[in-house]
């Protein structure tokens, strides 16, 4: 008889007020003490862990908290920990720790990625071929601290060691036998110590498990675990595998662990058709992932006990933890502050404590074959069904659009080549333009205004006009600094996203529905809960009068339709493809509005177009033909005349260059400031034919690049981006920045560009 158990992969560190962020930032700002900041982290922890107890959870994970990124949480931990931080100190702590994630003074942060097809940004590892050492074991702290407090062993997790060498940088063919000798002793150690430490369970997350691995990558993974099971014996380790299926099934669950984990949401036909044809060890625990980790929505409880049942009639392992499919990070904390939202919608709602609460009653349900209450089934297919049949959800105006659309709606009228020429004729720019991507420094009195006037405590003119009031002092900075095109700085917005959501029918808004972006950056996610459509301009007015203020060109400013659908929780009735269609048209409208006022230069930001790629190549065609179709669709219909732009940022562009030059945008800007050489590498390789703009400072940090140091980056690329499309930015938005050094980054970037310009007529290079 197999005995089954709630578990989870892990739970969100951020608090229900985004505790976690206010307390690493007032750390940063010297507001606390190093004593007072760790006292204040152990107490979140603390009660992060008693609630999941509370809730029922029966085996608690730890290690899933951290002071930054967990990835970052390792590489310090292993002292992988690059050249340029040895100056900081001599015995590496907190101020290395975060002077790798967010730089500092003399440094530069390291690179901030993707992690996999979500919305959060992981650190990436550097190796220099540096001697690797086992510094202070965080994770047996973390694991004693909760021990203490539990009245159940708790369960240590941490990055595995395939996934993290495959997610490092820096080695070679030729180094890379070197980093994995030294690296899996240390991975041997932190497990002994906790073995030794009493962990019953330890698990090891391997998302990389859900690549289509070779035979050469499935040697070394054989290698990796055996290795472990011959050197740590007494470890019981689960192998936890998530965001979609494994296709290697056959050979995953023959390693010598205890258990593997296997998500039964994003990947419940592959993982089950491969259980239906290689069975499961029944020596082996098998970790069922049958809660959605990364959405927002009520569980069909009915349907999600079924599928249970599925799989323990095909397979009878050791014992069944059920869990979320992932982390659950990815989610928001609690519903319970978003009473406000429509019934019918916030009866439809789980976030990470009400999926700990579904998660409950499927446990129980399969160990009795009934609920705890006989109405919890009643209820779930009523909230599911109400929703599904609201009138939100069967837009006939938005239906007769989507009907109608024909190809020539998905393609500019000219090509890039002749459209150039218009433009440049049209704008009058020089050689090496320089712009901002959108947002400018948000100061404590915008941000009051915007807050008061959101809760009616001021009148709509009076928040109009100090918005204005911004507005101009901004562009009049910009003029001073002698930018070439001006943004309106979206003092409006409070994200880039919600902004739009809140003007296009379709949307929800959360109060306190937060999750990590990066650090200690969070974002509220709007909710698509019905059709999506165009009411009234969005951002004419704003941009027509920062255009009314100055001589200069100013941009206009849009998020894509492919970032809006990921950046937010997406219905689940209907396809994600249909879903961006119906962006994609209503952001059409708004960006005809604009070129019909006479902005000529409109930028479509899409930074979250790769993160929704499928993990597995099979898969990802299908997805870049509909996401590129919706960002064409949006922007196709402009003049030849009008120059579209977009920007990208942190998504690994080496093997994406491919479906951002299918974009058919104008100009794109992009991140290079952390990852530079990688970038210009492969576009030695595969050149971008259109217009190009280097992000040529990282504003995640604090830290102002000197001119010499953007002159290098823009020197190095000359060769590689011909001077006719070559564009120079800060490689983001500058929202989040202090005023000083937005400016002084800012001054220096002009500066390294007039000298690029003056060098090129002193001496004119062969492009």
């Amino acid at each position: 008889m197999t005995t089954v158990s709630s578990t989870t992969i892990g739970y969100p560190y951020i608090g229900e007020n985004r505790e976690w962020k206010r307390t690493v930032e007032q750390f940063w700002n010297q507001q606390l003490s190093e004593s007072q900041f760790e006292k204040e982290l152990k107490n979140q922890r603390i009660a992060n862990l008693l609630k999941q107890q509370d809730k029922g959870i029966e085996q608690i994970t730890v290690g899933d908290f951290t002071y930054y990124d967990r990835m970052l949480d390792l590489a310090f931990m292993f002292r992988l920990i690059p050249e340029r931080y040895h100056t900081l100190e001599s015995e590496p702590s907190l101020k290395t720790y975060y002077a790798m994630a967010r730089g500092s003074d003399t440094t530069i942060a390291c690179e901030m990625t993707k992690w996999f097809n979500t919305n959060y940004h992981y650190i990436v590892p550097e190796y220099e071929q540096q001697k690797l050492s086992l510094g202070h074991n965080y994770l047996l702290d973390l694991f004693n601290e909760a021990k203490s407090v539990l009245s159940t062993t708790p369960k240590p997790t941490f990055i595995g060691p395939y996934s993290f060498i495959q997610l490092t940088k820096g080695y070679c063919e030729k180094t890379v036998a070197s980093f994995i000798l030294q690296l899996l002793p240390l991975y041997e150690q932190v497990i002994q110590q906790l073995v030794d430490a009493g962990a019953e369970w330890i698990q090891l997350e391997e998302p990389m498990f859900t690549q289509e691995l070779d035979e050469e990558q499935l040697q070394l993974i054989d290698v990796i675990y055996q290795q472990l099971a011959d050197h740590v014996p007494g470890a019981n380790l689960m192998i936890s595998t998530y965001f979609e299926a494994i296709p290697q099934y056959e050979r995953i669950v023959q390693l010598p662990v205890a258990g593997i984990g296997l998500d039964f949401v994003h990947g419940y036909k592959d993982n089950l058709q491969a259980i239906k044809q290689y069975s499961f060890p029944g020596n082996k625990v098998l970790a069922a992932g049958i809660i959605n980790g990364r959405d927002i929505w009520v569980s069909p409880l009915k349907e999600v006990t079924q599928k249970v049942e599925a799989i323990l009639q095909l397979v009878s392992p050791k014992a069944l933890w059920l869990q979320p499919s992932c982390n659950l990070q990815h989610s928001p904390v609690t519903t319970a502050a978003e009473k406000a939202l429509p019934t019918v919608l916030y009866n439809a709602l789980a976030f990470a404590d009400e999926k700990l609460d579904e998660l409950r009653h499927i446990t129980y349900y399969i160990r009795n074959q009934s609920f705890e209450t006989p109405s919890i089934i009643k209820e779930n297919l009523m909230v599911i069904e109400k929703l599904a049949t609201d009138v939100s959800r069967n837009n006939s105006t938005v239906a007769q659009e989507i009907k109608q659309l024909n190809k020539k709606d998905f393609n500019r009228s000219q090509l890039f080549e002749e459209r150039i020429i218009t433009q440049k004729n049209r704008l009058h720019l020089p050689d090496f333009p320089t712009t901002t991507i959108g947002s400018f420094p948000q100061s404590e009195k915008i941000k009051k205004i915007r807050s008061q006037w959101r809760k009616k405590e001021i009148s709509t003119e009076l928040y109009e006009t100090q918005l204005r009031a911004e507005t101009n002092r901004w562009i009049k900075i910009q003029e001073d600094l002698d930018l070439d095109v001006l943004v309106h700085g979206e003092f409006e917005r409070t994200d880039m996203v919600e902004y739009f959501g809140e003007k296009l029918a379709g949307f929800a808004f959360t109060k306190k529905a937060w999750v990590v972006s990066y650090g200690s950056r969070c974002v509220k996610p709007p909710i698509i809960y019905g059709d999506i459509e165009w009411l009234e301009p969005m951002t004419v007015k704003e941009t027509i009068d920062a255009q009314e203020q100055t001589d200069r060109l100013v941009k206009g400013m849009l998020t894509g339709p492919v970032t809006i659908l990921n950046w937010s929780f997406v219905r689940d009735d209907i396809e994600r493809s249909k879903v961006a269609i119906q962006i994609a048209l209503a952001l059409k409208k708004e960006i005809l509005a604009l070129e019909e006022s006479g902005i000529q230069i409109i930028q479509v930001d899409e930074p979250a177009l790769r993160e929704g790629l499928p993990l597995r190549q099979s898969l990802q065609q299908d997805y870049l033909d509909w996401s590129i179709n919706a960002f064409k669709l949006a922007t196709a219909a402009v003049q030849p005349s009008t120059q579209i732009h977009t920007h990208m940022c942190y998504c690994e562009f080496n093997d994406f260059i491919e479906p951002i030059v299918a974009l058919d945008a104008d100009v794109i800007s992009l991140e290079t400031s952390r990852s530079h050489g990688e970038l210009i590498h492969s576009l030695q390789h595969t050149p971008y034919p259109y217009g190009i703009g280097l992000g040529v400072y990282d504003i995640h940090s604090p830290r102002v690049p000197s001119v010499e140091e953007m002159y290098t980056i823009l020197e190095d690329s000359l060769n590689i981006i011909p001077k006719e499309r070559f564009w120079i930015n800060p490689d983001c938005g500058l929202k989040t920045r202090r005023e000083k050094e937005t400016v002084d980054a800012l001054k220096n970037m002009v500066s390294a560009a007039k000298q690029l310009r003056s060098q090129i007529k002193k001496q004119p290079i062969s492009l």
